[in-house]
């Protein structure tokens, strides 16, 4: 029987109409605009300034404290100016735009195609080559890798979890990279492993993707430790630590981290990302985006440069069709509604989803009747309308008292309930709030 995590959970409609689609490099832009803030941590601070010029790889920010990230160029050109962007958030924030020259990669850069199995190097090297580059988790969370790979003083990493379940509707980015850079994820695998001293790494499928759960089978076999577990296909699994009670049989607690239960949990793309840093020096300046929806002529996997207008990937998917309601960057279920489609992409641009104006509209919201399939379905096993009516009421205490932050924002309380209540927008509301007072609390 195939496994999945044992609290709460749905399954929409997959609706993955780019699956099989094989990854297109996309055409360079005329300007990329790259914000200095996308990780979670402190933003990267500009080591360039206005006129200098930059290759592919030139580092163009510097970690901002010990949670944050690198940033480097993914053009060749000119900096134009270190202005303010609106992102993804919808928020202004900080980036630097470059006019682009050509295509010219720093010569540190292994470009070859040529694949690189081994890897002499001892943890703290592997350590600092993924920092240098600007490794980040490309699941969409973008936590520093460095930092996940350096346990806190007393804790100890049992496995490696590789999380290639890709359960958001929609998205088929990690599965696209898994059937075209199978024997590079493997060897990043194996990094990793080196990386956090241990000797047993779990890549975890959902069933929904046979032909993935075959092929890394067929890898699996010249190398040593890695385990393939196909996973029931069940939402949000690819959520840390239900993956990790999916494959480990272990739950985290509230408030502790996945090391606690001994478990180290990274993307496929990351585990890809790790190889071409540490085997081929390449710093983060490119990713695999899918761009989809029903209404979208040609839903495709496209390789980005980092910093490239959303817009230019919509072009090559066929443009915007007319009856477009909303551009979601990210999946239906986790992503974020986009103010513009000049939105940079970022490290952590996983899709881009176009909803028709009928798909866009919201339901009309009524009173709660109390059928609890909200609390059904969470997998954190909160109490969701609850949590609404506590920030409602502006009751942060009480909010944090009942695991508010433990909340991880999948939907799921949204998307069951009958109502259609707006469950999820109160409790991020909420969650924040509450975060900011711990914060406080603490400094």
């Amino acid at each position: 029987m195939l496994r999945t995590f044992r609290i709460g959970g749905i399954h929409p409609p997959e609706n993955k109409f780019s699956a099989g689609k094989k990854i297109t490099p996309l055409d360079l832009p005329a300007q990329v605009i790259i914000p200095l803030g996308q990780h979670i941590g402190a933003p990267a601070k500009a080591v360039v300034k206005k006129g200098d010029t930059v290759k592919v790889g030139t580092l163009l920010a510097q970690a901002g404290g010990f949670v944050s990230a690198n940033i480097h160029s993914s053009v060749s050109g000119k900096v134009n100016k270190i202005d303010q962007v609106i992102d993804a958030s919808g928020y202004k924030k900080p980036a630097i735009f470059i006019d682009v020259d050509g295509d010219e990669w720093e010569e540190s850069i292994d470009r070859s195609e040529r694949y690189i199995k081994d890897c002499n190097l001892s943890s703290k090297e592997i350590i600092t080559k993924i920092a240098d580059a600007g490794i980040v988790g490309l699941g969409g969370a973008t936590f520093p890798t460095q930092v996940k790979l350096s346990p806190p003083p007393g804790s100890k990493a049992e496995v490696l979890i590789i999380n290639a379940v890709e359960c958001e509707p929609y998205l088929t980015s990690d599965h696209s990279l898994m059937m075209e850079k199978g024997k590079e994820i493997m060897t990043g695998v194996t990094i990793l492993m080196q990386a956090i001293h241990v000797t047993k790494a779990v890549i975890g499928i959902e069933n929904n993707k046979p032909d993935a759960i075959n092929y890394f089978n067929e890898l699996a076999r010249e190398y040593k430790g890695i385990e393939i577990m196909p996973l029931k296909v069940q939402y949000p699994q690819g959520g840390e630590k239900q993956l990790i009670d999916a494959v480990m049989r272990r739950q985290v607690k509230s408030g502790a981290l996945p090391i606690s239960e001994g478990a180290v949990v990274q993307n496929v793309g990351t585990a890809f990302a790790v190889y071409e840093a540490v085997q081929k020096n390449k710093p983060l300046v490119e990713r695999v985006v899918t761009v989809t929806g029903k209404g979208v002529a040609n839903p495709c996997n496209l390789l980005v440069r980092i910093g490239t207008p959303i817009s230019k990937l919509i072009e090559a998917a066929g443009g915007i069709p007319e009856n477009t309601g909303k551009i979601i960057g990210g999946g239906p279920m986790m992503g974020k509604a986009l103010v513009s489609a000049d939105v940079p992409v970022t490290k952590g641009s996983s899709g881009i989803l176009i909803l028709s104006k009928e798909e866009a509209k919201r339901k009309p919201v009524y009173d709660c009747i109390r059928c609890a399939k909200c609390v059904n379905v969470c997998p954190m096993g909160l109490n969701p309308t609850f949590l609404m009516n506590l920030t409602e009421f502006l009751d942060w205490e009480a909010a944090e008292k009942n695991n508010i932050v433990d909340c991880i924002e999948c939907g799921s309380c949204s998307y069951t309930c009958p109502a259609n209540r707006p469950l999820l927008d109160h409790i991020r509301l909420g969650k924040g709030k509450v975060m900011g007072i711990i914060r406080a609390r603490k400094s």
